[in-house]
């Protein structure tokens, strides 16, 4: 019975799964096509590229509602068949029967987190390159940024390209803007190549433009600039959590944190790649309330309804709670974990209220 009800369960969470990325992926691609061809040169093999970058992303977000619609599927083909009487008229209890669904949901979740460290982090972070760039050639670098903004005091320090970490990095079409003290901009010096010098940046072949005077005059060697500017901005400015694993989101953080900047977002997304995929392991719990109940009593359509708004408030809750993480109001731990807790509660309030 155990292998009848997992086997169900899981080709229907394949079913699911699929039907949805395949909708999600060509609605994306109608919008973003115009967008990719727009770049010169690219065409059918650019469009290709960006479905299969595409394709990871939409299948780790949407494997938790695959979860919790193929719970529904399940249960209510079981309640309308009689499965689940003769099941309880066997002795099972209504965490019996659900066992095989919460067995497949746990490898599904871990499946899920395993795919996220290996294969999605690569694809997101290679899609946002691509996109920081606006689909057209990429730099040849695993650890690229664009158009990173930092604060140098009052003035302003801007990069085109960031490559590398650390006393490592090095940036590409750089430009630094003079202010004075009413925020007008009063200089830019622009370098094609700049790398850092501990402290500032060292910008080769700089030329300065006098906005007053609209004079633009070389100013040979290498000059030292952006004194206030360090890589740990460049961090904290674009590191795209989503494009990270565990562990180099770990370092990322570890190096923010060390230099006395505030990580509490980033410790939140954290946190979140672990309660993230666990979520499809509450979806049978939430979905639950579907597959009980007399089918012919005329409520199984309510049930279901029930189950699906549970599962979606949960979705909404859990976004809810990182954005009130990124803003302060929870803890980094607290944003991360709280809309599981508290739908776990309530999943099983609910399931012993009704059935045990």
């Amino acid at each position: 019975m155990t292998r009848y009800i997992a086997r169900m369960f899981a080709v229907r969470i394949v079913a699911v799964l699929v039907m949805l990325v395949l909708v999600l992926q060509m609605l994306n691609l109608l919008s973003e096509s115009g967008h990719i061809l727009a770049a010169k040169g690219n065409g059918q093999r650019e469009l290709l590229h960006f479905v299969a970058l595409r394709l990871p992303q939409l299948a780790s977000k949407f494997l938790p509602y695959s979860v919790l619609l193929a719970t529904m599927l399940t249960l209510t083909t079981l309640n309308q068949n009689s499965e689940v009487i003769s099941m309880k008229a066997a002795g099972l209890s209504a965490h019996q029967i659900l066992a095989p669904l919460f067995l497949v949901a746990a490898i599904t979740s871990v499946i899920n987190f395993t795919f996220n460290e290996r294969v999605t982090v690569r694809a997101a972070a290679a899609l946002k390159a691509w996109q920081d760039v606006d689909y057209g050639p990429v730099p040849p670098d695993t650890d690229l940024k664009t158009n990173v903004w930092m604060q140098d005091g009052p003035n302003v320090f801007y990069a085109r390209t960031v490559v590398g970490r650390g006393a490592a990095m090095t940036m590409g079409d750089v430009s630094w803007y003079r202010r004075d003290p009413t925020g007008m901009v009063t200089e830019i010096v622009h370098a094609p190549h700049a790398q850092f010098a501990r402290p500032g940046w060292r910008l080769d072949r700089p030329t300065s433009f006098d906005v007053q005077s609209t004079k633009l005059t070389p100013l040979g060697g290498p000059r030292v600039y952006a004194n206030a500017v360090d890589p740990t901005q460049v961090l904290m400015r674009k590191t795209n959590a989503d494009g990270e694993s565990l562990w180099r989101l770990t370092d990322t953080i570890e190096a923010i944190h060390g230099a006395g900047y505030r990580t509490s977002e980033l410790d939140g997304r954290w946190w979140h790649k672990l309660s993230g995929p666990l979520s499809a392991l509450l979806m049978p719990l939430l979905g639950a309330v579907a597959g009980f109940g007399l089918a012919r009593s005329g409520k199984l359509f309510v049930r279901a309804l029930i189950g699906m708004a549970l599962g979606f408030a949960y979705f909404v809750v859990d976004n809810a709670a990182l954005a009130m993480g990124n803003f302060g109001a929870y803890t980094p731990f607290l944003a991360a974990w709280s809309p599981f807790l508290l739908f776990l509660l309530i999943g099983e309030a609910v399931l012993i209220r009704t059935e045990e």
